[in-house]
């Protein structure tokens, strides 16, 4: 008799698991119950919606295309399968962004404080149903449905963002409404657009008219960017493009439906090439200039004091510099609502300003100590501009190096250092750090990577914590990942690169960080490369791919151990160049490579299903790794 109740309340409580269907929410919200059974659109899909709304369900119309339904918006006092609605009294606790979600048998409803709160609660309902709504045509023979749930939501920081570089490459207005869509469906409210660079000045400028006719083009050139030849005289610079002032009135548009603000940076007085090639007289050092097409003009050696083989900064010494950037910053100011103006400050070359007989005078003129106070002296003016166009400045945490400007905010991005020291002088900082959210370095081993500076892995990035022990949590705004397009070409590798690491740092800066957890997130990451699978968006599967570790012993025999950042699959391995799958040797602990085996082969799976990317090393690369020399 035992045996029997036992075995039904199993069935039961069975029974209760398997009507819930699976909810990957990306980021995770702050607060979710799940409950028994769904909502199911039956022959049609009627969204409630009144003036607060409209724009925002007129997008959710057009985003429920694949279900094949008919979808109509109806009054907000209507029966609906959706009501959106906007908070009589404003509760405190979602703030401006947040968002509560019910749906039940009943129907589903979405209110907030705010229009913001409605989107980002109808990206989580888009998100609750089937990943065949990510598709380009309507889906047949699926049943659309959502799971029954409360949600409650609302963000950690108020400053989430993504940079995108459109001057290394250049994407155009398409495709960065393609990035923005992109975005705002994991909730990232700030775009980044780094527009100006040694290889592209991107945007109009109407009093300025070379930095477009000029400084947008170059040579065309493909391969490895720093390895390329050097631009012959007569090689063709139809390469390049820049964005007219309507066009970017058209992306602040287009984002600012989408609750997304738009920051520009123009880089200086580091990085300005582009400018230069268009004006000349804006170096310290005379010289006729072009556009960078990805030959090598800097150099880094091991001690990190990078020089330049090319004078390519802006000459804080040259009072024509200043009436150059206030031209920029005047136009630039009008075009960009958002309160923030990015002025770069990075990476700037001094070895031609320690030669130049200007920046003496310049240091003996305004008692400057050293370059670090001639670089200050060059931000604070910059500052003053900004501030004239009533706006405020930001940039790359080099901007504290001789002193910071009295109001600057610092974007920390040479880890979280200059961030720390921003905050303890009372600035506002946004954390950027290479250590967790550089999403242009490579996902995986370079062995199957295309080769970029460093390695990021998933469970890295999904490491990023915004605010460091010991820095008052007022100080910091947010985060953002960084995508430097130096070897990134098309849109297809743009978004291979952006997501999933895109996923690990929105829910470092929506969800709480209790909420965190890697074992449930790489789950719901699995679940989501199935809507991108719908949509047609590349993705990285790096996280089926093991990490590498090859040591010697003072024999100079070679062991490899390998590691998975995903915990439920195996690791199968070769040495004798023929192709392992799951009934290869699977790797349990460190393995000793074979004295003469010329490749080693690895592939993971989970179960009978192939899920990484077949790893080929050769000998000559496992030597190198371990240290072992070949004898001469």
């Amino acid at each position: 008799m035992r045996a029997r109740i036992t075995f039904s309340f199993l069935a039961f409580i069975l029974s209760i698991a398997c009507s819930f269907s699976q909810v990957s929410i990306i980021p995770e919200p702050v607060s979710l119950q799940q409950k028994e059974g769904k909502y199911t659109f039956q022959s049609s899909i009627k969204i409630g919606s009144d003036a607060s709304s409209k724009g925002i369900t007129e997008w959710l119309k057009e985003k429920l295309t694949p279900t094949g339904l008919p979808v109509s918006i109806v009054a907000a006092n209507e029966k609906a399968d959706i009501s959106f609605s906007l908070n009589k009294n404003a509760n405190p606790t979602i703030g401006k962004e947040g968002y509560q979600l019910i749906s039940s048998a009943n129907g589903i409803s979405i209110s907030a404080n705010q229009p913001a709160g409605l989107f980002y609660g109808a990206q989580t309902l888009l998100q609750l149903l089937p990943s065949a709504i990510e598709s380009k045509s309507p889906v047949k023979n699926i049943s659309w449905s959502v799971p029954a749930v409360e949600i409650s939501d609302y963000p950690r920081f108020g400053w989430r963002g993504l940079m995108l570089d459109v001057s290394r490459h250049f994407f155009g207005v398409k495709e960065v409404k393609e990035f923005i869509d992109d975005m705002a469906a994991y909730k990232y409210n700030l775009l980044h657009m780094h527009l100006t660079d040694d290889q592209g000045w991107r945007i109009e400028i109407k009093s300025l008219p070379k930095l477009t006719s000029v400084g947008a083009w170059r040579v065309e050139k493909t391969g490895t960017f720093g390895t390329f030849s050097k631009p012959e005289p007569d090689e063709p610079r139809t390469y390049g493009g820049f964005f007219t002032q309507d066009d970017i009135k058209e992306i602040v548009r287009y984002a600012k439906d989408r609750f997304i603000n738009v920051m520009p940076e123009i880089d200086m007085p580091g990085h300005s090439l582009a400018a230069i090639a268009a004006y000349p007289d804006l170096t310290c050092t005379p010289g006729t200039y072009q556009v960078n097409s990805g030959e090598q003009f800097m150099v880094w050696p091991p001690n990190g004091h990078f020089y330049g083989l090319l004078d390519n900064t802006l000459c804080p010494a040259n009072e024509k510099t200043f009436e150059f950037v206030d031209k920029v910053f005047t136009e630039i100011a009008q075009l960009f609502p958002f309160e923030y103006i990015h002025m770069g400050g990075d990476e700037t070359a001094r070895n031609f300003w320690e030669k130049s007989d200007l920046i003496k005078a310049l240091m003996k003129k305004e008692n400057l100590k050293n370059l670090d106070e001639v670089q200050s002296y060059f931000v604070k003016r910059v500052e003053k501009i900004i501030n004239s166009k009533g706006k405020k400045m930001i940039g790359w945490d080099e901007i504290l190096d001789g002193g910071l400007a009295p109001n600057a905010a610092v974007m920390s991005w040479r880890g979280m250092k200059g961030g720390i020291e921003a905050a303890k002088l009372g600035h506002e900082v946004v954390m950027s750090p290479t250590t967790f959210a550089y999403i242009d370095y490579m996902q995986g081993d370079a062995m199957l990577e295309p080769p970029v500076y460093a390695t990021l892995r998933l469970s890295k990035a999904y490491e990023f914590e915004p605010v460091p022990e010991g820095v008052d949590p007022k100080f910091i705004k947010g985060g953002q990942a960084n995508l430097w397009t130096e070897q990134i070409y098309n849109m297809r590798h743009l978004r291979y690169m952006t997501w999933p690491r895109g996923f690990a740092i929105s829910e470092s800066l929506w969800s709480p960080k209790s909420k965190k957890n890697w074992n449930n997130f790489y789950k719901k990451v699995e679940s989501h490369f199935a809507r991108f699978d719908a949509a047609q968006k590349k993705y990285a599967p790096s996280m089926y791919d093991p990490e590498f570790k090859f040591t010697k012993n003072d024999k100079n025999e070679i062991t490899v151990e390998m590691k998975t950042e995903v915990p439920d699959i195996t690791v199968h391995y070769s040495f004798d160049n023929s192709f392992p799958d799951n009934f290869y040797p699977q790797y349990t602990g460190p393995v000793k490579v074979p004295k003469d085996a010329a490749t080693m082969k690895v592939v993971t799976y989970r179960g009978d299903k192939p899920m990484g990317r077949l790893v080929v090393f050769p000998s000559a690369e496992m030597k190198k790794r371990a240290g072992v020399k070949d004898k001469m």
